[in-house]
C-alpha cells in the first residue's frame, strides 16, 4: 500500500500553530496498531495510504499555542470504495479511547440508525482483533455502544431524528454519508456549541458527493472548496475534496487518478474501466458513475441543462441600467401554495450583447418554514437575501403579484407578457385591462420545444446573462 514518504504540513496551518510530531506520531500509530476488518484486508494490519495519514497527522498533529488541536472539523469527501468507513471507524476509537479525554463522549451519526451502525461494526471489529484493547474496552452491541473503562468514555451509535439530541457533551462526531442527510437540522444541533465544554472537539464529517445542491452537505462542499482555493479563510475547518472538476472528461484515466486516491491500492482500475463502459452505453448510469466514482456533484440522474454551462452564463444584472429598454415576460401563476414566477428578458442591442434574464419569485409567507425542511429548498435563505418574496397568508396573494408587474411595467418596455392559459386567466385579463399584451403560452411539447432549444444554444454560446440568480438556477 502507498504511504506517506515525508510529511509537509497542511497549508491550512495557522500562523500562530505548530505541528506537534510527537502527537501526530501517536495517532498514526494507534490507527495503525488496528486491522482491517473486511474482503481481501481483513486480518492485515491498517497500513495507513498516503492521503489517509496526511489527513491524521494534520487532525491530530497541528496544535495551537495552548497546545491542544487547531482544527475541529474536517470534511472528507472522496468517492466510494476508498475505506470511508474504516478510517471514521479509526478515528472514533481514537478520540473515545487514546484523545487524554475523561469521559468523552463520542456519537455516530449518518442518515439513519442502520447507515451509522456500519462504522460502528466495523468499529467493534477493530477492538475485538486488537487484543490491547480488546481488554480495556466493553462492547454493547445491542446499544451500538463501545466503552472505554480507563476514562469512563464512550462511543455510541443514535438515530437522526434530531429533537433528542440536545444536552450531549460531546468530544467527537463521526459523520457518515452527509450527502444523505434529509436536512441541517441534525447537523446543527451536533455541532452548534454541543461541544463548548470540552477542549478539543473534533467533528469528523465524510462522505461522497451527492445530488442535492440545497443540502447541508453541499453547504460544507462549498464551504470546503472555497477555502481550498483561497476564497475564504477558517482556521478551525479542515478541508479535504478528492474529485474530478465539473469540465474534466469523465472518461479520462487520467482524471481518475486526480479524483480516486485509493486507485489500484483499494480500487482496481479495471473495475473502473467497466463502470465507465457501462455508462457510456447507459447515458442513464453516466451521472451515477460521476458521483461515486469521481465524486463529482450531479443535480439529476437525467440532466438537461449542464449546469456547468448554465453557469458560466452568470454575468452581472443592473437593473437599473435597463430602464426604458423592450423585454418580455413570462407568468407562471403555480397554484396557490406554490412559487409564482415573474420573469423579463431584454434581447441583446447588438450581436455583442447578451439576453439579460431578471426574475422574480413569490411563495406565501405562512408557508415559508414548512417548506424549506419539505422542499429541501433554503427559502428562508432566499428570503433573507433578496431572491424570493412572500405574499402575506397561506396562498399567493394575486392582487400583489399584478400590482408589482403594473410597477415593472413603469419602468421597462414589456411588449408582451406569456402565460399559461390553464392558471392565469383571471390575472390575463386584470393585466389586459392595465394596457399590457399578453398571450396564451401553452406547456406541451409543440410550445415549449423551440424556446427550449433556443435557450440551450445561448447558453451553449455563453450569450445569457442572469446574474448567477439561485431560485433560478
Amino acid at each position: 500500500m502507498r504511504q506517506l514518504a515525508e510529511y509537509h504540513p497542511t497549508r491550512f496551518m495557522a500562523e500562530s500553530s505548530r505541528y506537534d510530531k510527537r502527537r501526530a506520531d501517536f495517532a498514526v500509530a494507534f490507527i495503525q496498531a488496528l486491522k482491517h476488518t473486511k474482503g481481501r484486508w481483513a486480518g492485515k494490519p491498517f497500513r495507513l495510504i498516503d492521503w489517509q495519514e496526511q489527513i491524521i497527522r494534520d487532525l491530530f498533529g497541528v496544535v495551537k499555542p495552548d497546545g491542544f488541536r487547531q482544527f475541529t472539523m474536517a470534511y472528507v469527501e472522496i468517492p466510494k470504495k476508498q475505506g470511508k468507513s474504516e478510517l471514521a471507524a479509526a478515528v472514533a476509537l481514537l478520540l473515545c479511547c487514546s484523545d487524554g479525554e475523561e469521559r468523552a463522549e463520542v456519537y455516530g451519526y449518518a442518515a439513519d440508525r442502520q447507515q451509522a451502525s456500519i462504522v460502528f461494526e466495523v468499529a467493534a471489529d477493530m477492538v475485538r482483533m486488537c487484543p490491547p484493547l480488546a481488554k480495556r474496552v466493553k462492547i454493547l452491541r445491542s446499544q451500538k455502544r463501545i466503552i472505554y473503562s480507563p476514562t469512563n468514555s464512550f462511543y455510541q451509535v443514535l438515530s437522526a431524528e434530531a429533537y433528542s439530541k440536545h444536552g450531549f457533551n460531546i468530544s467527537g462526531v463521526a459523520f457518515d454519508e452527509l450527502h444523505t442527510q434529509p436536512n441541517r437540522a441534525l447537523f446543527d444541533v451536533m455541532t452548534k456549541g454541543s461541544g463548548d465544554a470540552r477542549t478539543q472537539p473534533l467533528y469528523f464529517l465524510i462522505t461522497t458527493a451527492g445530488t442535492n445542491t440545497h443540502s447541508i452537505c453541499y453547504e460544507q462542499h462549498q464551504k470546503a472548496q472555497d477555502i481550498l482555493e483561497g476564497k475564504k479563510v477558517n482556521p478551525t475547518f479542515y478541508p479535504v475534496i478528492y474529485g474530478a472538476d465539473q469540465d474534466d472528461d469523465w472518461t479520462d484515466e487520467a482524471v481518475w487518478r486526480k479524483a480516486i486516491p485509493s486507485l489500484d491500492v483499494t480500487v482496481p482500475i479495471q473495475k473502473v474501466r467497466d463502470a465507465c463502459n457501462s455508462a457510456r452505453q447507459n447515458p442513464a448510469k453516466e451521472n451515477a458513475f460521476r458521483q461515486l466514482r469521481l465524486n463529482q456533484w450531479v443535480k439529476q440522474s437525467v440532466r438537461w441543462m449542464p449546469m456547468n454551462t448554465w453557469n458560466k452564463n452568470d454575468g452581472p444584472v443592473h437593473l437599473d441600467e435597463l430602464e426604458g429598454r423592450v423585454c418580455y415576460g413570462g407568468l407562471d401563476l403555480a397554484s396557490t401554495p406554490d412559487i409564482t414566477a415573474f420573469v423579463l428578458v431584454f434581447p441583446p442591442y447588438g450581436d455583442d450583447d447578451k439576453c439579460v434574464v431578471a426574475p422574480w419569485f413569490w411563495i406565501p409567507e405562512d408557508n415559508l418554514k414548512l417548506r424549506v425542511p419539505r422542499d429541501h429548498v433554503p427559502y428562508d435563505l432566499w428570503n433573507s437575501q433578496g431572491f424570493l418574496a412572500t405574499t402575506e397568508g397561506n396562498v399567493v396573494h394575486y392582487g400583489y403579484i399584478e400590482k408589482f408587474i403594473e410597477d415593472l411595467g413603469t419602468r421597462f418596455s414589456i411588449r408582451e407578457i406569456a402565460f399559461d392559459r390553464w392558471s392565469a386567466v383571471q390575472m390575463s385579463q386584470n393585466l389586459e385591462d392595465a394596457g399590457f399584451t399578453v398571450v396564451p403560452f401553452g406547456q406541451g411539447f409543440k410550445d415549449m420545444f423551440p424556446p427550449s432549444k433556443e435557450l440551450m444554444k445561448l447558453a451553449l454560446e455563453g450569450k445569457l446573462a442572469h446574474g448567477g440568480h439561485p431560485a433560478l438556477a
